[in-house]
């Protein structure tokens, strides 16, 4: 099954991007259990009463030049849990970019991982593109707007900086993978699964704000392991190679504009939109 590629390249939302250094990031980060270890890295505050009458959760701080926010979505307020998934991930997404008007997203967080294209378990992927694969909508143009495939805001200088293996990521709303899921996973070209990652691209690519997607393998997809097991397994060392990776990150954006994160000086600086 072949899924076309939809989107078209947003323009800069400001020539200014190239003038002046990135001040402001929110990272969207699912669960607390990510999240810690950035936390505690960068002394980030919490802000319980940024969001009011909700359980999301912002954590803030200056570090060099750069503003730090790290938005978690909370705990579900009857069962206590992370709230994970599309939609807690594209609702704390809209909320912060309205609130902080930041000049890039980074969603960072665990994976699933395809050992057969390339993906181990710690290893840390800075993804080129996004699809989802649980929006399955057999119908004339529904299709590709089910898939919802858009690219990242390209830094090749970041990902040769960091040596970030690069990768292609699959968003559904069930932690288990189903045939009709991994039909579309295949058609995706995935070597990533996650549970947020399409979501906050599409709400970045609506408002017209850069995003980025670190990625951290915590289970094989394909290993032969169950993979609820391996995840809880992995999740201390897999969130540790994550925290590192987020650090030298964040140092090596420190200073920089946008455009010198890519390639070039006149890429686009959104996430891709569909048409």
């Amino acid at each position: 099954m072949s899924l076309p590629h939809v989107g078209s390249s947003v323009d800069s939302k400001d020539d200014r991007e190239c003038e002046r250094p990135i001040s402001t990031i929110v990272f969207i980060i699912a669960m607390d259990a990510e999240a810690l270890p950035i936390l505690k890295r960068f002394n980030l505050a919490e802000d319980s009463t940024f969001f009011p009458g909700l359980p999301w959760i912002r954590y803030h701080g200056l570090y060099k030049d750069l503003q730090l926010n790290v938005i978690w979505p909370g705990k579900d307020l009857v069962l206590g849990v992370n709230n994970i998934g599309t939609i807690p991930a594209a609702l704390v997404t809209y909320a912060s970019v309205q609130a902080l008007k930041p000049d890039l997203i980074i969603n960072a967080g665990t994976a699933g991982g395809y050992m057969s294209k390339g993906a181990d378990i710690k290893d840390v992927f800075l993804v080129s593109s996004v699809a989802f694969h649980h929006r399955r909508i057999p119908l004339p143009g529904r299709d590709s707007y089910g898939v919802g495939r858009r690219q990242s805001f390209s830094t090749p200088v970041l990902s040769a900086e960091l040596q970030l293996k690069a990768g292609v990521l699959s968003t559904g709303d069930s932690f288990d993978i189903c045939p009709p899921d991994e039909a579309f996973i295949a058609a995706n070209n995935a070597n990533l699964v996650d549970m947020e990652g399409a979501a906050v691209a599409y709400v970045a690519g609506l408002l017209n704000v850069p995003s980025i997607f670190l990625k951290v393998v915590s289970n094989a997809v394909d290993g032969g392991k169950p993979s609820v097991e391996e995840f809880h397994q992995n999740l201390a060392v897999a969130t540790s190679a994550l925290d590192r990776t987020v650090a030298e990150a964040v140092d090596f954006i420190s200073g920089k504009c946008l455009s010198e994160l890519s390639i070039s000086e006149t890429s686009s600086v959104g996430s891709t939109r569909l048409s």
